[in-house]
């Protein structure tokens, strides 16, 4: 299982984006951040409250250098299926991974045994292909896209300025700190 801090694996996988069903490898995106939301599956009641959320933040994330990526254990085409039948899945405009096997879950350490369903579980991957941040938790609460917004705001933040670290609920133009020294003023 892939850890804070350390190199994420080189993960080819089917994804469903822009009406097309495509393979495509984790590197294409190398140079620029990923989130990964994992989440158990289509056609469910959370997920699609959490999938469009994420689609309406989807500009904010991209102005950021970040793409974001759905990862579930269905196929593209239950995918497709649900992108064609659901008014909230069709404002997602990014990629929706397929995770059939369980492969890439077993990977990030979300795949329920039991079920054959991902956890909701949210990765944050810098442009050099470092895990910076992982949230895993149980299936029946949502997540908050602002919240993943803020952390990937936070982590490259840290990336761009060496030395500083951001405080609880930091959020970009707020004071930050540098270890040693009190708070810094607003950068």
């Amino acid at each position: 299982m892939v850890k804070i801090g350390e190199n994420v694996p080189e993960l080819e996988f089917e994804v469903f984006h822009k009406d097309e069903v495509k393979k495509i490898k984790l590197s294409k995106y190398k140079g620029k951040w990923v989130v990964l939301l994992f989440y158990p599956a289509d056609f469910t009641f959370v997920c699609p409250t959490e999938l469009e959320e994420a689609a309406e933040c989807y500009t904010e994330f991209k102005e950021l250098g970040a793409e974001i990526i759905s990862v579930s254990t269905d196929t593209v085409f239950v995918h497709k299926a649900w992108h064609d039948t659901s008014p909230s899945i069709q404002k997602i405009q990014y990629p929706m991974a397929a995770d059939p096997t369980g492969k890439i879950c077993k990977e990030f350490g979300t795949y329920l045994d039991e079920e054959g369903l991902s956890l909701r579980g949210t990765f944050i991957i810098d442009p050099d292909g470092v895990l910076k941040a992982m949230d895993i938790h149980d299936n029946s609460i949502g997540r908050s896209s602002a919240e993943i917004l803020r952390k990937l705001q936070a982590a490259k933040f840290v990336r761009e300025n060496k030395g500083l670290v951001c405080p609880a609920s930091w959020k970009p133009g707020a004071k930050t700190l540098k270890p040693g020294l009190d708070l810094v003023g607003k950068i």
